[in-house]
């Protein structure tokens, strides 16, 4: 059970205080309401190239780190499909420093000329070296162009193509960061070793002036029912060749999330999931197999990926794997493969419980999500879960119709050695 105190500013800012007595240490979390779902089509990677120009400096910290580091702290940040979120972890002793600080880039964030073209650079060489010359770099860009036809989540966090951050101008950076990065679209979360009836006219003192902006009500457009499986072939200097399938599923907030988190649990955790001793263990069709499920905020999707051994054929691969779902979809799991899923998830989010930055990032997550309480409630849902409902999703998900498959082919197949020896960085990435 996390206890916490909920606030917030005349101005919109939604502030969640945690009081853990145990620790000196106290942890500043502020998620930002905008993610890449937030961009244009023909603008995309703003949301990441903002997770940069956060560290730029601002109008009275104009070296960000250098302070956070001399607070005797550490900070950083990510950005997701939904949201952006930074964090600085300090001793409580020194959280005014993280106040200050973070207020200052809120208000006063250095956007100009300068700053902007050294991380525009930086944003660039990123996606070359991720996206365009590493093996499979360009993975989630054909699979989520492939899986997606309206929705924005049809290109990745970095951007559809690195242009759009090359020729961003400063009035479109200005007009985008006037647009989400104000009060009424952030969450304030703190955690640590802090007393809230102290810390909150802190907060008010840093916080409460800064201009509200205007509300941001998301109205994207949806994705139309995928109707019949879609299909890509790709032929690239890669490794091994690699399977993709993926399956829509639902919302994150949706009341069959958590099914679907077991469900995923069930085909790609540990050393007894389905896929891999079915498909690794038991017949050698795949040097290693897992899932993508990330629990995007609106319908995402939960994506199988599988390297294949020598001599194995992509069709023979994708045979194997519908296999392994039929079973699913046919017969009913057993209660003690269901009963140590389920353990195996509650102990994750449990064990995030755990974690100080966890406890503040949570805070914030679920009050993104629509309530903060879901923290300590939504656990609960996983103990009423069935058999018979892991059938009725894996019969609802996976269907050819709801599939979008990638075969990622390898122009110059890899020899048995070399292949375990990529297997091998492959489990442990």
């Amino acid at each position: 059970m996390i206890h916490y105190q909920r606030h917030v500013l005349s101005n919109g800012l939604r502030v969640l205080l945690h009081q853990d007595p145990n620790t000196p240490m106290a942890v500043v979390n502020i998620l930002y309401n905008v993610g890449s779902r937030d961009e244009s089509p023909d603008k995309t990677g703003f949301a990441h190239l903002f997770e940069h120009l956060m560290f730029g400096g601002s109008k009275n910290v104009p070296q960000y780190d250098e302070v956070v580091h001399n607070a005797g702290g550490e900070t950083n940040a990510f950005t997701s499909p939904d949201m952006t979120n930074f964090y600085c972890i300090m001793p409580a002793a020194n959280i005014e420093t993280a106040l200050w600080i973070e207020s200052d880039r809120m208000l006063h964030l250095n956007i100009n000329p300068t700053s902007l073209s050294v991380q525009q650079n930086v944003v660039v060489e990123e996606f070359k070296e991720t996206c365009l010359n590493q093996p499979y770099g360009d993975v989630w860009h054909k699979l989520r162009a492939l899986s997606y036809q309206v929705h924005p989540y049809r290109w990745p966090v970095i951007g559809l193509i690195p242009e759009h951050i090359e020729q961003a101008t400063l009035q479109d950076v200005e007009a985008f960061f006037h647009k989400f990065y104000h009060p009424a679209n952030a969450i304030l979360s703190i955690a640590g070793g802090i007393d809230a009836q102290t810390l909150l006219p802190l907060i008010q003192k840093w916080f409460g002036s800064i201009p509200a902006g205007e509300p941001y009500y998301r109205n994207l457009p949806p994705d139309p029912p995928q109707t019949e499986k879609r299909t890509l072939t790709v032929q690239a200097d890669v490794p091994i060749d690699t399977l993709y399938l993926s399956f829509h599923v639902c919302e994150r907030t949706h009341p069959h999330y958590p099914t679907t988190d077991v469900l995923n649990d069930l085909l790609s955790t540990g050393s007894s999931a389905r896929l891999y001793q079915a498909l690794v263990k038991e017949q050698p069709i795949f040097s290693a197999v897992h899932t993508h499920f990330y629990g995007e905020f609106e319908k995402g999707t939960l994506t199988i990926e599988g390297r294949l051994n020598p001599g194995i054929t992509m069709q023979q691969a994708e045979d194997a794997v519908w296999q392994v779902l039929t079973q699913l979809q046919t017969n009913l799991i057993t209660p003690d493969e269901l009963q140590k899923s389920i353990n195996r998830v509650e102990s994750s989010m449990v064990f995030a419980e755990t974690n100080l930055w966890m406890k503040a990032f949570s805070l914030a997550y679920y009050e993104q999500l629509g309530n903060v309480e879901w923290i300590n409630t939504e656990i609960t849902q996983y103990d009423t879960i069935t058999a018979e409902q892991i059938q009725q999703i894996a019969q609802q998900i996976f269907t050819p119709q709801n599939c979008s498959a990638l075969y990622y082919h390898a122009q110059h197949p890899q020899s048995n050695e070399e292949l375990t020896e990529n297997a091998a960085l492959f489990e442990s990435a």
